[in-house]
């Protein structure tokens, strides 16, 4: 019985906005065995970062077979998180960070690791405007698409600016205020052994605790300054 080969594809991406938020675009590259497609779109209120995440969604929703692709990339954040695993932990947590931030772009980054378990994908960091010539062609098609007249609407974001103050950082400032991650009351806890790093002129007296999920938060309320001199933790 033969065993199937699977397709080596490589992904080229870029994407953009200007400003930043503002008109937006990205452009792709698709190749294939000596082949390749290119591929462009413009959005009328967006984001850098919503336009690189895009730009790699695009490319692999083309692609209809499994294969392993390749993905190269100029935008830290995007490679940085899938490769450091920090979508994986987000969707695992419930799109929550540790402080409480909901995450942005959680919708692109959603359909993203969706499409990404379809094929077997590894991310390469690539240097913008360093003469990549897939890059730089992935740059130009990015600005073809900022600067088309026929942009569409980012409905992803306009969704999170409808509803921006549940993104922004919600502090936790006593104790029994809510978790940020499970809605737990938080209780005061006073660390057993405390810790000072070199050249810091404070410390935290206590900080909030969650019983549920065990998610802890420093609160200025328990900032205490330091002494000139005192040799407290030494």
């Amino acid at each position: 019985m033969e065993t199937k080969v699977i397709p080596h594809i490589e992904l080229f991406t870029d994407g953009g906005a200007e400003p930043n938020p503002g008109k937006g675009g990205f452009g792709a590259i698709l190749k294939y065995n000596g082949r390749q497609k290119e591929f462009f779109a413009g959005y009328e209120l967006t984001t850098n970062n919503r336009m690189e995440l895009m730009a790699v969604i695009f490319g692999l929703e083309r692609i209809k077979t499994k294969a392993k692709v390749t993905v190269y990339s100029d935008s830290k954040y995007v490679v940085d998180g899938i490769e450091k695993g920090w979508a994986v932990n987000w969707e695992k947590n419930n799109w929550i960070k540790k402080k409480g931030n909901l995450v942005l772009n959680k919708d692109l980054w959603s359909r993203l690791l969706d499409v990404i378990k379809k094929h077997e994908v590894t991310f390469r960091w690539v240097k913008g405007h360093a003469g990549h010539i897939e890059n730089e062609r992935c740059d130009f098609l990015a600005n073809k698409g900022i600067n088309s007249k026929d942009r569409i609407k980012d409905e992803g974001y306009l969704e999170y600016l409808e509803h921006i103050e549940l993104y922004q950082e919600q502090k936790i400032q006593k104790e029994g205020d809510l978790c940020r991650k499970c809605n737990t009351p938080t209780v005061k806890k006073i660390p057993k052994k405390r810790k000072m790093k070199p050249n810091k002129s404070f410390y935290y007296e206590y900080y909030l605790y969650c019983p549920n999920c065990r998610a802890m938060y420093m609160v200025e309320a328990a900032k205490r300054i330091i002494p000139e001199g005192n040799n407290l933790f030494e």
